[in-house]
């Protein structure tokens, strides 16, 4: 079982108890001129195999903008990412490496 850190965010996705986190907030990527967007952490309250989601760069932020908090994140495309995570074959609850997964705007 992972271990909870401080800034973990509960949720439940279609009953399954779930942590989550902001991992990577938006930004230019270091491997050239491009963006990407944010990133969230999760992993089944009770399991070990952490997904990371992915999710499209959106519209570049304005100078001076105030980073992205977890809290203001819309929890309805948290549960779509989590439910489009198990459905590309990811299992909260089995051992192994973590699996990367990258969903539309949505979530989907």
């Amino acid at each position: 079982m992972a271990k909870k850190q401080s800034a973990d965010l509960e949720i439940v996705v279609d009953g399954e108890p779930y942590v989550w986190r902001l991992h990577r907030q938006p930004g230019w990527s270091s491997e050239g001129p491009q963006r990407h967007g944010m990133a969230i952490a999760v992993h089944h309250q009770e399991g070990q195999r952490e997904a990371v989601i992915e999710f499209p760069p959106g519209p570049e932020p304005r100078y001076g903008a105030p980073l992205l908090k977890a809290v203001r994140i819309d929890q309805k495309l948290v549960a779509n990412g989590i439910a489009s995570a198990i459905a590309a074959g990811w299992d909260p609850h089995s051992r192994g490496k973590t699996v990367f997964v990258v969903v539309d705007a949505a979530g989907n």
